[in-house]
């Protein structure tokens, strides 16, 4: 098994409106990751708190780079954070 690990990600853009969360839940899971994905005030970027191994979370970061084909991604904000354990699956926050 690789690292475990965990991030905090604020994707900046159009990225709300485009079903970047729906998407992003869809790969998290493909990529066996916990967290969530809600959007923030202002419609212009959502965040993420993703855990799993450090392997796959660089695939989701790469994801997050470009987003589904709606998106406009300007800037994803990474914060690598220390494995918690806290989340079981992966989650849109409405």
């Amino acid at each position: 098994m690789d690292e475990l690990s965990a991030i905090k990600a604020t994707v900046h853009g159009r990225v709300q409106g485009v079903f970047f969360r729906v998407s992003t839940r869809k790969v998290a899971r493909e990529l066996e990751l916990s967290g969530t994905i809600r959007n923030l005030p202002g419609w212009i970027k959502v965040e993420v708190h993703a855990e799993g191994e450090k392997a796959q979370l660089e695939k989701l970061i790469e994801y997050l780079k470009k987003g589904p084909s709606g998106a406009k991604v300007e800037k994803v904000d990474i914060e690598w954070m220390k494995y918690t354990g806290r989340y079981t699956g992966f989650n849109v926050i409405y």
